[in-house]
């Protein structure tokens, strides 16, 4: 990767024609462009899945995990590099489903990462079953009389767990989902973005005319301060609204509250490490029986 851009040359994209992952992607880039950012300074987590596959099509640092385990390697990069913009990037099976434990904690310890969830409301990777976002009544190839569970509202969760920023966005129109994810970037603390992502391959419901008709913006005169209005507005079910719902005021982020980066100390692995101070550690335990709880 040189220079400023985050474009790469590609020959090929394992994503299906029309996916609504190709704009996700485009409106990153745009985000990233945007907020000033050069491609050394970001670093992208995630897990597995189509979504997944995202930070191999974009010139930037980036990390794979395992299914699900995205936030916590967000969390731990942070922590230790707190000169990088990180960003964690999933779809809503892998951040809801498998993650769903990291996503509340990621929440709780407020670190100063992006969370990006590609939402098109269905396993895309593994061949079209449902999510925790699918809605009632929705057929799969597993769930073949429909789902019968209510579908998760992750903007709800978020701003009950008292998420710092909470926004949601929608694949269909570039120019504001790439506005939205430059504010979280930009944010300081755990800023999560939904986006409606269409599949265009499992998901014949939640198509990209389905998501223009049934979603609006909020209008200027949102008060994104209000955590309870925000929260009323997320809850909507008739007409889904897009934008910022919410965004708290500066409050200390993660590694900030654990006291490691104290004063002018430097981060994590600029520090010297002392071999023989963790030899000896270990050799004061050597041959020791564990403590009996």
């Amino acid at each position: 990767m040189s220079g400023n851009s985050f474009d790469m040359d590609l020959e090929d994209i394992a994503w299906c024609p029309g996916c609504g992952n190709f704009a996700i992607l485009q409106a990153l880039k745009q985000a990233l462009a945007d907020a000033g950012l050069a491609p050394r300074e970001v670093v992208l987590v995630s897990g597995i899945g189509q979504a997944a596959k995202l930070p191999h099509y974009l010139a930037a640092n980036f990390f794979n995990g395992l299914h699900g385990r995205a936030l916590p390697v967000a969390t731990a990069i942070r922590a230790v590099h707190p000169g990088l913009t990180v960003i964690a990037e999933s779809g809503d099976g892998d951040m809801y489903g498998e993650g769903g434990n990291h996503f509340l904690h990621a929440v709780r310890r407020n670190p100063n990462i992006t969370n990006i969830v590609h939402n098109n409301m269905v396993y895309g990777l593994t061949k079209g079953q449902a999510s925790p976002t699918s809605g009632r009544g929705f057929e799969t190839p597993v769930q073949v009389h429909g789902v019968v569970n209510n579908p998760l509202n992750p903007l709800t969760l978020a701003l009950a767990l008292n998420a710092s920023f909470v926004a949601r966005a929608f694949a269909g129109d570039i120019p504001e989902t790439a506005a939205i994810i430059r504010k979280a970037i930009q944010h300081k603390g755990y800023a999560l973005v939904d986006i409606f992502q269409p599949c265009v391959t499992f998901n014949r419901v939640n198509t990209f005319r389905w998501f223009k008709e049934k979603t609006y913006y909020l209008d200027d005169g949102h008060d994104v301060k209000n955590r309870d209005l925000a929260l009323r507005r997320a809850a909507e079910e008739d007409r889904l609204p897009l934008g910022v719902f919410y965004a708290a005021e500066s409050r200390s982020a993660f590694a900030e509250s654990t006291g490691v980066f104290e004063g002018d100390a430097p981060p994590l692995f600029r520090r010297p490490f002392d071999v023989a101070r963790l030899q000896a550690l270990i050799e004061s335990y050597r041959g020791k029986p564990f403590a009996d709880p």
